[in-house]
């Protein structure tokens, strides 16, 4: 019997080196190993065009900034910051965490002066920042809503600043009435901090309109009133208490406790998801109304605010009866 012969692994090494061996038919006895080649990403061409466009963007963006190279109106605002910085940063609020919904936006007007008066509510005034962000993204124009604020709003530090920059100005009739003729959309919310810090229980209950001073400015200016009603404010921040010693002692109208807030520090802060409903009305004429005789007939003044006060809150009552769970929408 012929005895096995041992291999050494260096020959095996090497006959593989040298190639595989050729039977008398010219077929291999070794299947050809083929290297991977290494993968190198492609990048299209349009992706790369949109971030060096991106990019340059962003580095014009930042020189204007610093240089000072961009406009505003007498008022401070600055549509560039506005579009750029604060709009997107609430769409994403607005979107994915109230997951707004609109009805109605046929009825801004397309240009001119309007004066959009809305409801208040959910301790916070989120509600008057995704009312600015509904009215942007409904209109076909991409208008920009020019909120009246509070005293408070520009008596703080840096937030009154901001405010200006984004294009509120103080809710005054001086104010109101320069930006009415102007051709501007201005938002007020007349129930004030009477509404925004009502108790839960309350929710929407509307509360007392002022003096009916928004009338008076839209009256004189001439232009239409449009209703707005939003339902899902009032669940964000369940107020069930209020430490007015504290209030006081901070210069606020009201320091709110909730289920969460301060109980849960930071965490209490973040507003509950509910889902929300914007609604813009059927605009109310004021140019048929002599603006001389608000000074004479009160009554009518009173007339037209009870008027667009009792629309918002059939309107509320109407979306409430037809949405879903608070959540859910």
């Amino acid at each position: 019997m012929q005895e096995a012969r041992v291999i050494p692994l260096r020959d095996a090494r090497r006959s593989r080196q040298a190639g595989p061996v050729r039977h008398a038919a010219g077929r291999s006895n070794a299947q050809v190993l083929v290297e991977p080649t290494p993968l190198r990403p492609q990048l299209d061409r349009s992706t790369v065009e949109a971030v060096r466009h991106g990019l340059a963007d962003a580095l014009d963006f930042a020189r204007r900034r610093i240089t000072g190279d961009y406009p505003v109106d007498e008022f401070g605002f600055d549509p560039e910051l506005t579009d750029r910085v604060l709009l997107p940063a609430l769409r994403l609020v607005y979107e994915r965490w109230f997951r707004v919904e609109v009805s109605g936006a046929d009825n801004l007007p397309l240009d001119g002066g309007a004066l959009l008066v809305s409801n208040h509510s959910g301790t916070l005034p989120l509600d008057a920042m995704m009312t600015a962000v509904a009215v942007h993204d409904s209109h076909p124009g991409h208008r920009h809503l020019r909120m009246l604020g509070a005293d408070l709003v520009f008596a703080t530090p840096l937030l009154g600043s901001l405010a200006r920059r984004t294009g509120q100005t103080l809710a005054c009739n001086p104010d109101a009435e320069r930006l009415l003729r102007a051709g501007e959309l201005v938002g007020v919310w007349p129930e004030g901090f009477k509404g925004i810090g009502k108790p839960f229980r309350d929710r929407y209950k509307l509360q007392r309109f002022g003096r009916g001073g928004f009338v008076g400015a839209a009256v004189r200016s001439g232009v239409p009133i449009v209703p707005c009603s939003i339902v899902g404010a009032e669940e964000i921040y369940p107020k069930i208490a209020d430490l007015r010693p504290l209030a006081r002692l901070l210069g606020l109208p009201y320091f709110p406790i909730t289920p969460f807030f301060p109980l849960l520090g930071p965490l209490g802060a973040i507003p509950l998801p509910s889902k929300w409903h914007i609604e813009f009305g059927e605009p109310i004429r004021t140019d048929t109304y002599d603006p001389q005789a608000i000074e004479d007939d009160p009554m009518m003044v009173f007339n037209l605010t009870d008027q667009v006060r009792e629309t918002i809150q059939q309107t509320l009552y109407r979306m409430l009866a037809s949405r879903g769970g608070v959540f859910t929408g």
